[in-house]
């Protein structure tokens, strides 16, 4: 399978680089390298559209954001699951917990550990939202809880959930590689409570989820929230990311019309996680 690189040399770098990440992995780009002041980013050849990058980076530009340069090169067929393994490195979310991939050498923990084959799925802690997650979940007593993960990714949120007490989770992702990923992870870190589905929010199986964690975009959680307003229990949690920090009123007012009440917001580095409790 052939890939695209595309390079781009970013102005302000670390106020705009995770921006343009997400923006770009709405557009179907699968990994990317930071090298700042420049960000790489991939896609497959047959995914590749001239005209929506185009748009993408004017409508940035009109955002602020400066454009120095940027190129574009179809790249030789390579062993890109190889080639990503080599660019990953452990995330330590704090002394409580890190992910790695099997192949990293770390000190002994105390803490928990959760181990990532890194086949280029969104959702191996590296970015904000998933950081911002994991935080927000240490802090939570999902202790024989019934838990759903919608943009499951790799996932590592489920896997999370698991070692923190939760009795059963259904983790549920869109792309089909991706949720093989998930299969091959439950299995690495020898996780049993943990259910993966290919699919979208139709395919969530029953009701009654003591706790939903979302880290999609925007327009997919508006789209999909009435469905969580139905599946989670009375005074269930309800944990958003995904977004900027400017889009979280509009998310909470759009879960207001659903049943749900805004407990906290979080950030870091301009990224929002937004925590809701279901009103009976």
């Amino acid at each position: 399978m052939n890939y695209y690189e595309l390079q781009i040399t970013i102005g302000s770098f670390e106020e705009w680089h995770d921006i343009f990440v997400a923006y770009l992995a709405e557009l179907d780009y699968e990994s990317f390298v930071e090298e700042a002041p420049l960000l790489k980013a991939y896609i497959q050849e047959a995914l590749y559209d001239g005209q929506r990058l185009q748009a993408l980076l004017s409508s940035l530009q009109e955002k602020g954001a400066e454009i120095k340069a940027f190129e574009l090169a179809l790249l030789p067929q390579q062993n890109w699951n190889a080639t990503w393994e080599a660019q990953f490195e452990p995330v330590i979310i704090n002394e409580n917990l890190r992910i790695v991939a099997p192949f990293h050498t770390l000190a002994p923990t105390d803490g928990i550990e959760i181990k990532i084959l890194p086949k280029m799925s969104f959702g191996t802690g590296h970015h904000q939202t998933t950081h911002l997650i994991c935080e927000n979940m240490l802090a939570l007593d999902l202790q024989g809880k019934k838990v759903l993960d919608m943009g499951a990714g790799t996932g590592v949120l489920a896997i999370l959930a698991e070692r923190l007490g939760a009795a059963h989770i259904a983790a549920v992702e869109i792309e089909e590689w991706s949720a093989q990923n998930i299969l091959e992870n439950i299995v690495l870190n020898g996780s049993a409570k943990i259910t993966a589905i290919h699919g979208g929010a139709s395919e969530i199986p029953g009701t009654a989820y003591d706790v939903i964690l979302a880290n999609i975009n925007k327009n997919v959680l508006l789209d999909q929230l009435p469905v969580y307003g139905r599946v989670i229990a009375n005074n269930g949690l309800l944990m958003l990311s995904g977004f900027f920090v400017t889009d979280a009123p509009d998310l909470i007012a759009a879960a207001a019309q659903v049943g749900f009440t805004w407990v906290r917001t979080d950030a870091r580095e301009n990224w929002a996680v937004v925590l809701l409790k279901k009103i009976p």
